[in-house]
């Protein structure tokens, strides 16, 4: 059973079938059922979600109650997580911007690891470099549109491109035997620089990236992967108070083979060729459409065969590859171009403002992987189970400090955020607590002030102590649910 040490108290052992755990990734084959899991106390539920989701947050401008909360969720402890989160600033000449992002990698981790540290960076060059050139285009939001665009096409060319340019381009690479390749590509012993960048092309990651500009009358969001409306890999919804309920508004739409149209685009883009799409996966092999890396659908066969083959270590089975590496006659197959959506904020500010609500409440922007959506895949749906946890949250004023402020729409006068002191983070399940700070209680059984966390409890279950359990604390030698990120912003 999962390592459980020092509870409040000893936890209660129960029995749990693969259809108890919501978004199950385990059947009957995985394991035999019923499984054990231990039944929690509610305040060793929140430490156990601290540690193993280790909730984090950024503030933009505490004033103004502009902040991004965020988590990164996988209960398996045998299993390392492929999604990522980003939540900064960027200075452009003195202008602060908002950049939060959802990256969920496939096949292995070191793309999404590459994707969700620099493409950021990226992002914040093209802009500057923007503003040196034409300042007053920052204020142009069709402008910024395609800066955004074109940067993120910038950063995945690179990936393929940073290792074609030692060899020449692709048609180089002929005027080397494979024993040169290897000698160069397998520079470890010299720092390991061109090895890294060769491996960057082995994997993928899709990318969902959100950008507000300083004003905070702008908000751009690009989606670049398996994203489809509620019901994917990874999605962002725009969630504003209306009247007595919750507008909320999808802002991505599907890139994947269940999407008629990037099925037909690919057939467009690759005519006499039956097998570019086969049982909606590309070349009968990956799910993405729209991805960053993934270089084998993207280069000719050649890239694949005589760089990525001749890596150490590298694919120990080549013949997986080679099944559709014989359909790629025309790449690239799939593309790094982003579907970006603008959203003008002062119009939903003043649509939201004609609530008859007592006190202005903040909007929130949810970016979410698949692991978010599959938790949700239950008889309530997704816009119950968000607008049940926005209820929640703005209901939680004065309950943690016992102040009262008229100001709802500020996060911060609802739910203060928490100190982020290392020990607060990463303390494990049964462990002291570390002393409280000046920054109110940092009790990791103390009820969670983070946004994203607290939106994780009611998609595991909400109060149910028994379904949350289950998922966090299910005996089991494989990951039962997939990888789940989720970054809850407010705007």
């Amino acid at each position: 059973m999962t390592a459980l040490v020092g509870a409040s108290a000893t936890p209660v052992t129960r029995w749990a079938f693969s259809e108890d755990i919501p978004g199950s990734r385990a059947g009957p084959e995985d394991a035999a059922w019923p499984r054990p899991y231990a039944l929690l106390q509610e305040e060793d539920i929140w430490r156990e979600l601290r540690f193993l989701a280790k909730p984090q947050s950024t503030q933009f401008d505490a004033e103004r109650g502009w902040r991004a909360d965020c988590v990164n969720f996988q209960p398996s402890p045998t299993t390392r997580t492929q999604d990522r989160y980003v939540a900064k600033i960027l200075d452009i000449s003195g202008r602060l911007w908002c950049i939060t992002g959802v990256f969920d990698g496939h096949l292995g981790d070191v793309t999404v690891d590459h994707v969700s540290k620099h493409l950021p960076i990226i992002v914040g060059e093209f802009l500057q470099k923007a503003f040196d050139n034409e300042p007053s285009r920052l204020s142009d939001p069709a402008f910024i549109s395609d800066c955004f665009s074109r940067s993120i096409l910038a950063f995945d060319r690179a990936i393929a491109g940073d290792v074609l340019d030692i060899f020449g381009g692709i048609e180089g690479l002929a005027k080397y035997t494979d024993a040169q390749i290897r000698q160069i590509i397998n520079d470890q012993h010299k720092g390991g620089d061109v090895y890294r960048r060769c491996r960057l092309n082995m994997y993928g990651s899709t990318a969902l990236l959100a950008l507000v500009d300083d004003s905070h009358e702008n908000l751009w969001v690009a989606n670049l992967g398996e994203c489809v409306r509620l019901n994917s890999r990874v999605f962002t919804v725009l969630v504003s108070p209306k009247g007595n309920e919750w507008d909320i508004q999808v802002l991505t739409a599907t890139h994947n083979g269940d999407n008629d149209e990037e099925v037909e685009r690919i057939f467009r883009e690759h005519p006499n060729e039956p097998e570019a799409v086969i049982d909606r996966r590309v070349l009968g092999a990956l799910h993405p459409f729209r991805a960053l890396g993934d270089t084998p659908f993207k280069q000719p066969p050649e890239f694949t065969r005589r760089i990525l083959y001749n890596l150490l270590p590298g694919f120990q089975d080549t013949a997986p590859w080679e099944q559709f590496l014989v359909r790629n006659r025309s790449p690239p197959y799939i593309t790094a171009q982003p579907e970006v959506t603008h959203v003008f904020l002062r119009e939903s500010e003043n649509l939201s403002s004609s609530s008859p609500s007592k006190s202005p409440l903040p909007r929130f922007l949810i970016l979410a992987s698949d692991g978010f959506t599959d938790l949700c895949n239950s008889t309530e749906g997704q816009h119950q189970i968000i607008s049940d946890w926005a209820d929640g949250v703005v209901q939680m004023q004065s309950s943690m400090n016992g102040d009262v402020s008229e100001d709802r729409s500020n996060i911060n006068n609802i739910l203060p955020m928490s100190p982020s002191t290392s020990s607060y983070m990463q303390t494990p399940f049964g462990s002291p607590p570390p002393h409280p700070t000046s920054s109110g209680p940092s009790i990791p059984g103390h009820e969670s002030r983070n946004m994203a966390l607290r939106l994780l409890r009611r998609c595991l279950g909400g109060d149910d102590r028994a379904s949350v359990s289950r998922v966090l604390t299910l005996d089991m030698e494989v990951a039962w649910i997939d990888d789940t990120s989720i970054v809850v912003q407010t705007l």
